[in-house]
């Protein structure tokens, strides 16, 4: 596997594929560093805005179809854009737990659970091809 695919693709989803690796990356420094830093907020506020900026790029990719040019994976990126000011929100209400939970959620979901149908749907695009899921459930490689 090469990134040729990647850097041949339309620029939306080269940004997205950026945002996500940048999100992974700075999400993993996240759970490992120590919790209410200066460096965690900072940390927590990039990450935030990359969430957001993935979510928002998804909307405009449609590789993976199921209702017309939407998919689950269009459920789970406003799911995204909802929680994500509310975990931020959390945050600065000092309500810990909440904060914690929704942003392992945030991290779970958008950028763990879905790495399988991201998969697969760029190996549809790179045949050439569009992705019609039959079905809701997880769709294995």
């Amino acid at each position: 596997m090469t990134l040729a695919p990647l850097l041949n693709a339309p620029p939306v989803i080269r940004f997205h594929a950026a945002f996500a690796f940048a999100a992974i990356g700075l999400g993993a420094v996240q759970f490992l560093a120590p919790k209410g830093t200066l460096p965690h907020r900072t940390v927590g506020w990039v990450w935030a805005t990359l969430m957001m900026l993935i979510a928002g790029t998804s909307l405009f990719i449609h590789t993976i179809r199921m209702w017309g040019p939407w998919s689950p994976i269009h459920l789970l990126s406003l799911f995204t854009l909802a929680v994500v000011p509310l975990a931020v929100w959390r945050a600065r209400q000092h309500d810990v737990r909440s904060h914690r939970l929704a942003m392992i959620w945030i991290f779970t979901l958008a950028l763990v659970v879905t790495r399988p149908l991201h998969a697969r749907a760029w190996t549809d695009h790179e045949q050439g091809g569009v992705r019609r899921l039959k079905l809701l459930a997880f769709n294995p490689l």
